[in-house]
């Protein structure tokens, strides 16, 4: 079968593999379409630091059952899913709490253990999850998506909650998408006009350049001088942290998806004061996975409008190169490997 690897730092490879083993437990899948995450894209510029080379990227995925086995599932031959790709050891402290996607040996696929940027995997039956009939397209997008859905499942958000996310990229506006089938008043802040304009379509009900003279008073005034109810960090940068920080109501709930790379200093008292409740997020669970499909066919999401752009599998390098130099115009970016037969 053919395969892309990320042979070290830049350089991108087609290669031949033999086809996967597939041992008891597991169904043979075909990859059907792949989104590139940015860890994908950390991994190809040499900025992931846990990722090996050679190493097969990609954890954003569709794919159609070729060979199962009988199960209790109602899974079978032809079905198009998707798979929950966070590999956990199952015995360490956190797994045995139930916090499976915090395990302190976590594996998440084209990371620490090669992914789905190839013709065909071997998955576990437990892993696979039923597409509900939505596109292959769609079931690319929902990994992703789960991410941001499993972050905001960890505070509560009501309806009317004024609710700020700083960063628009793909997991901010998925964010924003979640906040807004939970009935909130959500504010996007982000330094590139062109992520607010998206944001504003996908129904932001304010957003504020971040890098603006007044950008403090333009919050201060969405928040009716009181902070926002929750505040949602989906940059990974110290400067949204704090700005998470100094948003935030009394009582607040700070809610971080970013992947911070640098050291943040700030006076802790404020955290205090506040009495801020601040929430790590982690990976997703598979019902976050499910919960997400289960809104997709019932036509409560429009997830395919976050597609910026296809290319053929063939075509990464240009595909990995454009997200490189993305100007803030690209949101999601899948890879066509194969349609359903």
């Amino acid at each position: 079968m053919k395969a892309i690897t990320i042979a070290e730092p830049y350089r991108i490879e087609v290669v031949d593999l033999p086809m996967p083993e597939v041992r008891e437990g597991e169904a043979l899948l075909r990859i059907l379409y792949c989104g590139i995450c940015g860890a994908d894209v950390a991994s190809f510029t040499g900025n992931q630091p846990f990722t090996t080379y050679p190493r097969i990227p990609g954890h954003e995925f569709s794919a159609q059952i070729v060979s199962i086995p009988e199960n209790d599932r109602g899974l079978k031959a032809g079905d198009v899913v998707t798979c929950n790709p966070y590999f956990n050891c199952g015995n360490c402290y956190a797994c045995k709490k139930g916090l499976v996607n915090a395990c302190v040996d976590n594996q998440t696929m084209g990371v620490q253990r090669d992914g789905a940027f190839c013709e065909y995997i071997a998955m576990p039956i437990s892993r696979i999850i039923p597409g509900r009939g939505l596109s292959a397209r769609e079931l690319a997008m929902i990994e992703p998506f789960s991410i941001s859905q499993h972050a905001l499942s960890r505070a509560t958000v009501k309806p009317g909650d004024k609710l700020l996310i700083t960063g628009a990229g793909p997991i901010g506006l998925f964010a924003l998408l979640a906040a807004k089938v939970r009935g909130a008043e959500v504010t996007v802040s982000d330094v590139l006009d062109g992520r607010l304009e998206v944001a504003r379509k996908f129904g932001a009900d304010h957003v504020v350049n971040a890098r603006a003279e007044n950008a403090k008073e333009q919050l201060a005034e969405i928040a009716e001088g009181r902070g926002f109810d929750v505040c949602v960090e989906a940059c990974g940068q110290s400067v949204t942290f704090l700005t998470c920080i100094e948003q935030a109501a009394q009582g607040a709930n700070l809610i971080l998806i970013g992947n911070g790379k640098t050291d943040t200093t700030f006076l802790h008292s404020i955290l205090l004061k506040k009495e801020l409740n601040v929430f790590g997020s982690r990976n997703a669970y598979t019902r976050d996975f499910e919960s997400l499909i289960a809104l997709a066919a019932e036509g409560k999401l429009d997830i395919l409008s976050m597609v910026s752009a296809v290319y053929e599998a063939e075509d990464a390098p240009a595909a990995f190169d454009a997200l490189v130099h993305n100007d803030g115009s690209l949101e999601k970016v899948l890879l066509r490997f194969a349609d359903p037969v």
